[in-house]
């Protein structure tokens, strides 16, 4: 087989369901090693982050001009990110967890927590920088992404999004599937991200891909929060169907991933609740018209001025495809996806350069 092109396609998937009730319980399958950790009293205190270092929250109020809503940056399901600038001029990011979030961890969990963190170590992965612990407080402090999220980059109304060419957009999938290739198939234990959307892939000056939350997992499926996020996940239309039951696993992340494909494809919100109702649900919108090419073209992003390959077009429509499949067991592995948009970029990479010639 060589490529995407000798694969047959499936059947499209059916549209998902509406979105559920909140499920009474979540199953995170694996991270069960920061799961036990918040559940069973530690026997001793953790090692130190390798690399990860301890700030103070006196120093972290001073490079945040006391948390102002100037320095805010971003909000998410487990807490405010606001900019921090150093007596160095470097640029830091500080993710201040919510008390809520907080509150359900010990000063040692929250070390345990950090150490796995700390391991997290790939290009396409936001660093950890440090972390505080004081006061009742959590905070963790990371890398600074000068481009923001790939959710401003297409949704919002400056002229970013213009930049985004068709060729950059594969190359963010990749970047972004390799983020999770490598924390589902290289880390030991592997890790589930299970809040994967556009708005937790940030963007350096080049435009490369940082992915954000990663390892956090633990925090969202503790007390209040797994019960908002199974709300926000299924209703913003990023929950994979199995959702449902109460179950997150690595399949449900490729499915989140299928739903960050189509919004490069389309240009669209996963839930947009200004759009007729049948165009909401971006998944359910798309799914059936993702293999006829009329329909395809029509669907995509109309800021691209119909600057992209047809044949690269259908490509990235199939793989979208098999990650959005309803059934998690017909979804691909992440590292199956990386191949198939590593097997794009060379094609037309070799029809450019026999063009020139």
């Amino acid at each position: 087989m060589s490529g995407i092109d000798s694969f047959s396609m499936p059947s499209p998937p059916p549209p998902p369901p509406p979105p559920p009730p909140l499920a009474e319980r979540v199953i995170v399958e694996p991270a069960k090693f920061h799961a036990e950790a918040n559940t069973k009293p530690s026997k001793k205190r953790p090692d130190l982050p390798t690399f990860a270092k301890s700030f103070t929250i006196a120093s972290l109020q001073q490079y945040t001009n006391s948390f102002s809503q100037e320095n805010l940056i971003g909000m998410g399901m487990l807490g405010s990110v606001y900019r921090a600038e150093l007596p160095n001029r470097k640029i830091l990011a500080v993710k201040k967890l919510d008390r809520r979030v907080s509150d359900h961890l010990k000063d040692d969990e929250f070390l345990e927590l950090i150490n796995g963190i700390d391991k997290i170590r790939h290009a396409n992965i936001v660093e950890l920088i440090g972390y505080c612990a004081e006061h009742g407080q959590r905070l963790l402090i990371y890398e600074y992404c000068s481009n923001g999220s790939l959710q401003d980059a297409i949704h919002s109304d400056d002229e970013f999004g213009t930049r985004l060419s068709w060729n950059t957009r594969i190359r963010i999938a990749l970047g972004a599937a390799r983020a999770l290739e490598y924390l589902h198939e290289q880390c030991q234990p592997p890790i589930v991200h299970r809040n994967f959307k556009s708005a937790n892939i940030l963007l350096d000056d080049d435009l490369s891909v940082r992915v954000s939350e990663c390892g956090l997992a633990p925090l969202i499926t503790s007390g209040s929060v797994s019960q908002l996020s199974g709300q926000l996940l299924t209703a913003y239309g990023y929950g994979a169907p199995e959702f449902e039951s109460g179950i997150y696993t690595y399949q449900s992340d490729v499915y989140s991933f299928g739903v960050v494909m189509l919004e490069l494809l389309t240009g669209r919100q996963s839930y947009d609740r200004t759009r007729p109702r049948g165009e909401q649900f971006l998944v359910r919108w798309a799914i059936p018209q993702l293999h006829d090419i009329d329909s395809l073209s029509r669907m995509v992003d109309p800021s691209l001025n119909g600057e992209y390959p047809a044949k690269s077009l259908s490509n990235f429509a199939d793989i979208i495809s098999r990650c959005v499949q309803s059934e998690p067991e017909f979804r691909p592995a992440m590292s199956e996806v990386v191949l198939y948009l590593l097997n794009m970029i060379r094609r037309e990479s070799q029809q450019s350069e026999s063009t020139v010639k």
